[in-house]
């Protein structure tokens, strides 16, 4: 046993030994000069930080004198302040930062390089990527860090990672827009394809005509809501929906349920399916 132990912990550290000269001489992810160019146009331009405050937070700035910078210009933007060279100086000095981020010359060259906010978005999406990689090194890190450790309960680490890379996605969420251009093209596209189609039905058919005749079919990012008391058949309805989807038009379907298990759910849709059997059969027979 000690045999064993000693070669693992042999192991362990010529595993780590290498990781250490892996990472040796690697710099972080990061985008200075972009930094600069973009708290450079917020100072310069008013309206340029609607562009970018969906974007970038404090933390996305690599360099610590930028973070507190940009860290001003919000505290400036909630008070609904003007944002320029003067009350960005303002505020820091009132919080004692002024000299943190190097002084009232160093604000002053952020805005001598730039002369426009025209790329902003562009390069402040650039900084996020820049802060999304620092922080996915970082959790792998910790995590890999936390793996080699026999303490560690494997679970708590599996929550601890997933805890970790939900909050880097949730506060990276990326703002989307069409033009009005893409969303008359993409209307057109699909009144077409209605219009191919026959019945009028441009999105996913549910099997029931006079549902689908008003519905036009379930359409890309509806949220549908059914309701009614209990024992008047919602369950039993979701179940036949789901079933026409993936039998009788060959849309595979998935469903999620709170209320009853995998198994609980195949005997309402095998009861459905011997049900319109039976009903064809009946029909059939002279």
């Amino acid at each position: 046993m000690d045999k064993i132990r000693d070669r693992k912990t042999a192991f362990k550290k010529r595993v780590t030994s290498l990781t250490m000269e892996e990472q040796h001489g690697k710099v972080p992810p990061q985008a200075v000069d972009l930094e600069e160019a973009v708290l450079g146009a917020l100072m310069l331009e008013k309206d340029a930080l609607n562009a970018v405050i969906d974007i970038l937070q404090p933390d996305s700035f690599y360099k610590d004198a930028h973070n507190r910078i940009y860290a001003s210009i919000q505290r400036l933007f909630q008070r609904s302040e003007p944002i320029d060279l003067l009350t960005v100086k303002n505020d820091l000095q009132k919080n004692g930062e002024l000299e943190m981020v190097g002084g009232a010359y160093y604000l002053s060259q952020l805005t001598n390089r730039i002369s426009s906010a025209a790329n902003i978005e562009y390069h402040s999406r650039i900084i996020s990527q820049k802060y999304i990689q620092r922080e996915l090194i970082r959790i792998s890190s910790d995590t890999i860090r936390d793996a080699y450790d026999e303490t560690t309960d494997v679970f708590s680490l599996l929550d601890t990672a997933e805890k970790n890379l939900f909050q880097v996605a949730e506060g990276n969420i990326r703002k989307n827009y069409d033009s009005m251009a893409t969303l008359i093209k993409q209307a057109k596209e699909q009144i077409k394809k209605a219009g191919e189609k026959g019945e009028g039905i441009s999105g996913v058919p549910s099997g029931f005509t006079e549902l689908d005749q008003l519905t036009s079919g379930w359409q890309p990012g509806d949220l549908l809501i059914l309701a009614a008391r209990p024992g008047m058949g919602k369950t039993a309805f979701v179940l036949s929906v789901a079933r026409n989807t993936s039998v009788r038009f060959n849309i595979p379907t998935a469903i999620f349920s709170l209320e009853m298990t995998a198994l609980q759910m195949v005997p309402v849709v095998m009861r459905k399916s011997m049900w319109t059997e039976r009903m064809k059969l009946l029909i059939l027979k002279p």
